[in-house]
Order: structure tokens, then C-alpha cells, then sequence
């Protein structure tokens, strides 16, 4: 059986349309923050197993990023956001 996404914009769609973009719960340095800040932010990443938060793009549909809480063992995906959404949340 097909992996399936559930896109907020789009329905329930085939995985294959879709794009891993990579963690979405990485923050940001400051762009005064020191170069160890920074190597850490762009080389130095878990590799957890099992519930993980990612940004995916929607490619082959409405082209939004989302941000998909799934197991990564199972890859049940548990939920699905617009990455803007999110963004905003972050925001306040």
C-alpha cells in the first residue's frame, strides 16, 4: 500500500508528490551568534528513530511547504500543517 499525505490545501495524496525539505525543529541562530553556534546549526543534527517533525513541499500539487509530524520507523504521518501556519504560531 502507498504511503498517503493528507495536504490541508489538496486531500489525501500519494507521498510520491511530495518532498522531504528536513527538520522543522531546527531554530535559527542569531546572525550575531558565534561560528560555533552556527556550525552547529548547519552540520550537527539528531537522527532521532521514531516521532519526527519535517517540512515537506507539495511539488506535484499546490506547491506549499508543510510541516508533517510522522514516525519515521512506520511512517504513519500523524499530522499535517501549513508551514505558514506554523510560522506564525512561532511568531507570538
Amino acid at each position: 500500500m502507498a504511503s498517503l499525505i493528507t495536504c490541508p490545501h489538496c486531500g489525501t495524496r500519494p507521498k510520491e508528490e511530495f518532498s522531504i525539505r528536513g527538520d522543522a525543529t531546527v531554530v535559527r541562530p542569531s546572525p550575531k551568534a558565534s561560528d560555533e553556534d552556527w556550525y552547529a546549526y548547519v552540520f550537527v543534527r539528531d537522527n532521532p528513530r521514531g516521532m519526527v517533525k519535517e517540512y515537506w513541499h507539495h511539488v506535484g500539487g499546490c506547491r506549499r511547504f508543510l510541516a508533517v509530524e510522522r514516525d519515521n520507523v512506520t511512517h504513519e504521518v500523524f499530522a499535517v500543517t501549513d508551514a505558514a501556519a506554523v510560522a506564525k504560531e512561532a511568531a507570538r
